[in-house]
């Protein structure tokens, strides 16, 4: 019991009090077994949970599923599935074993597999639990099989297994995608009426916030809001952001600002995701001073808290460089996101907008010595996916 209490909390601890049992000749219980296999899993890999699987001289159930659960948290179907069918020969599984395959299933993309072995709990009379049925209902989702959830709710009625919030989460989002708005409305108000225990309840308000924004209903977002704060007195930086981006959707301007400056003031961390949702809101819009203002509060690093703009932010400046036909400048965020998207290894900087966007600016000024300066700094970090800057660079290289 004090082995698992300190899993909970601190796994290195956990892994240094194990040996101490065992140096102190203090025999070790099957479930303290089973908690090291997971502990040595989760600290120092697979091939160490299996060493010590294999050293014991006993193996139960809990050590058979602890070392199930190695297999199936980093994804090695093969010797996931073989031990899952030797918990079967011994008539060990449980529904926790079940649950480890079928999340493997799902995470490696096989919701097929997780219908059918569900099918199978049925057949061996392992009642599901919740987490089974919320996985059956994001596989028939990802099968597009939208009849039989349905079914899964009735089957969860008759065997007495009540919802959760994440259940009608994931149901709004399935229906609002498929286009079923009305059901998804139903779901989101069926998760308000709900009790949520303690630290549970910020993930559904932030599953509202953004449906309810994506369905451009305000007073949905400003529920979710106040009963996100309930659950988390002083919201996150996290949920400040989904506030910010149901604000964003809905075009609601002033509680945009109003909320920004809320968390500006009062954030401990400046987090350069927020102010770059208010910073794109009004380049989108056009918004030019207003988008420069804040600019110029950031880059000037009026914000401090010693944080740095991610590429994200790099990206913004340069578009509004742009708009206000500051291309040397725009030109520097470029090279300097380059050199920070080369260092962390990231794909994706700049975006085939910004791209699009630079390449415009030099047509339409006829700018053809810094469109080469573009060209070179694109080519040195290896940037030329985007087929209208390839396009662009043929017809520059071919009016040279």
């Amino acid at each position: 019991m004090h082995l698992l209490c300190f899993a909970n909390v601190d796994p290195i601890c956990a892994h240094q009090l194990y040996e101490w049992m065992e140096t102190s000749n203090i025999a070790p219980t099957a479930a303290d077994q089973a908690i090291h296999i997971d502990l040595l899993g989760k600290t120092e890999g697979v091939a160490s949970a299996e060493k010590y699987f294999d050293s014991l001289s006993e193996k139960t159930n809990k050590t058979y599923g602890a070392l199930l659960s190695c297999y199936c948290r980093e994804r090695v179907l093969d010797k996931a599935l073989e031990t899952f069918e030797k918990i079967k020969e011994l008539n060990h599984v449980s529904v926790l074993d079940f649950n480890n395959v079928l999340s493997l299933y799902y995470n490696l993309e096989k919701p097929e597999k997780v219908v059918s072995l569900v099918e199978e709990m049925d057949e061996k009379n392992t009642g599901p639990d919740i987490y089974t049925y919320n996985m059956l209902i994001n596989s028939h989702a990802a099968l597009k099989n939208l009849d039989a959830i349905d079914g899964v709710l009735d089957k969860m009625e008759s065997s007495n297994v009540k919802p959760d919030v994440f259940t009608y989460g994931n149901l709004a989002t399935i229906y609002f995608n498929a286009g079923l708005h009305y059901k998804a409305s139903a779901c989101l108000e069926l998760m308000e009426k709900m009790e949520v225990k303690k630290n549970t309840g910020r993930e559904a308000c932030r599953t509202r916030l953004r449906l309810y924004s994506l369905m451009n209903d305000l007073p949905g977002v400003n529920r979710a809001w106040e009963a996100l704060k309930l659950d988390e007195p002083k919201p996150s930086n996290t949920s400040y952001l989904f506030m910010l981006l149901a604000l964003s959707k809905l075009g609601n301007q002033e509680n945009l600002e109003k909320i920004f400056k809320e968390w500006e003031e009062g954030c401990t961390l400046y987090d350069y995701r927020l102010p770059n949702v208010v910073l794109e809101y009004y380049i989108s819009r056009n918004m030019v001073e207003e988008a420069t203002l804040l600019y110029k509060r950031l880059a000037e690093g009026l914000t401090g808290r010693g944080s740095a703009p991610n590429l994200k932010t790099m990206e913004l400046f340069a578009s509004l460089c742009l708009k206000n036909s500051e291309i040397d400048l725009a030109l520097e965020y470029l090279d300097n996101g380059l050199e920070r998207a080369k260092s962390r290894d990231s794909k994706w900087f700049p975006n085939n907008d910004t791209v699009e966007k630079f390449i415009s600016y030099f047509e339409e000024k006829s700018d053809t010595e810094r469109g080469v300066k573009f060209i070179e700094s694109m080519k040195k970090h290896n940037r030329l996916s985007s087929e209208s800057l390839l396009s662009y660079i043929k017809a520059s290289e071919a009016g040279s």
